[in-house]
């Protein structure tokens, strides 16, 4: 492999390009079924068109760790685990009843045009991004199974698809469950662990060392390196919900709040205040939607009580864990540095 082709940028690049034909051809084929399908095949399209490509990116070093080479077809593989992300996406914005992704309408937002003269629009628009979420998932499977790869390569795989789509599936669910609930650390990580950090580092991890034929030892170093890795892109993520710039994370800081979601950075609040914290927080929290000064006065409840300091060291953490399990793995040399270089991506980031 050339320097060019372990290049960051470079394999973002190549990944694009498999993701921006394939989907563009897809979409294209759904709106010529008819027209008023043409909203629907643009969010379709919309959907891959930003994105870090970590989950491509953890499955292309699942394979390469092994000792295989470079591939393109190994590419289109890796690729349609950025069509499960995106399939994740617009059914968890859905879920949410979030507005803003990557600065722009979320897509159940996007397809209320398509609808606004409709009765119900806001339940229809909602069905359709539904539907748009659905078609998602299953194109991850076409590109996955048409990747070019040897049927052999594919059936060690396949039975991993079963496990990613049930344990993220878990996650949403449990999140959807434990909504409103008493903040509690423990069910935060778990939700974490299955809605995210199994689908975004672990399951590319596996599925690209079972395409190579990766040994016992190591799928367990990759699960050992990926599920806290995993964890601490999530915390993170909770992290920059809430304190990130709106600018960069392209998506509104009150969602999490709003909501009342079960995250890590609010069961850490929860568990460092005392009573009269508590009060006020479930007042705030209670709020139908909190935003300006409710906002305001959540934000600063946590720093007086050092929340995000501590979620701060639970991602370090956990990355150190990661680097420990992978410094324990004999892998290449180009794949160990760039499963290094990704932890730190991964965890240590604006958006």
């Amino acid at each position: 492999m050339t320097s060019d082709r372990s290049d960051p940028a470079a394999f973002r690049a190549r990944v694009d390009a498999v993701l921006h034909a394939f989907v563009a051809q897809e979409a294209g084929q759904l709106a010529a079924i008819d027209p008023a399908l043409e909203p629907v095949a643009t969010q379709v399209e919309a959907s891959v068109a930003d994105g870090k490509r970590l989950r491509a990116a953890f499955c292309y070093w699942g394979w390469r760790a092994v000792g295989q080479p470079d591939s393109d077809a190994l590419v289109r593989a890796a690729a349609s685990m950025e069509l499960v992300h995106a399939a994740a996406v617009v059914h968890d914005d859905l879920i949410d009843d979030s507005a803003l992704r990557h600065g722009r309408p979320t897509a159940h937002i996007a397809l209320r045009g398509a609808v606004r003269r409709r009765p119900r629009a806001v339940t229809a628009a909602r069905s359709l991004a539904l539907l748009v979420g659905d078609l998602l998932m299953g194109l991850a499977g076409q590109l996955f199974a048409t990747s070019g790869l040897p049927a052999a390569y594919l059936a060690r795989a396949r039975p991993l698809w079963s496990v990613l789509a049930r344990e993220l599936i878990a996650g949403e669910c449990l999140e959807i469950l434990r909504t409103g609930d008493e903040p509690d650390l423990t069910a935060s990580l778990k939700v974490i662990r299955y809605k995210t950090a199994k689908y975004t580092v672990e399951h590319p991890l596996l599925i690209g060392g079972a395409l190579a034929g990766a040994g016992e030892r190591l799928r367990e170093g990759y699960s050992a390196y990926g599920v806290p890795l995993g964890e601490a892109f999530q915390l993170r993520d909770d992290l920059l919900g809430l304190f990130g710039d709106p600018d960069r994370t392209g998506k509104a800081s009150a969602d999490d709040v709003r909501g009342r979601r079960p995250t890590a950075l609010l069961a850490e609040t929860w568990r460092l205040a005392g009573d009269g914290d508590r009060e006020r927080l479930r007042v705030l929290l209670g709020r139908r939607d909190p935003d300006g000064g409710g906002l305001h006065a959540v934000r600063e409840v946590m720093r007086r009580l050092k929340a995000p300091d501590r979620v701060e060291d639970m991602i370090a953490a956990r990355v150190e864990e990661a680097l420990g399990a992978l410094d324990e793995l004999a892998v290449p040399a180009p794949a160990a540095t760039a499963l290094t270089s990704l932890a730190h991506s991964a965890a240590v980031r604006l958006s």
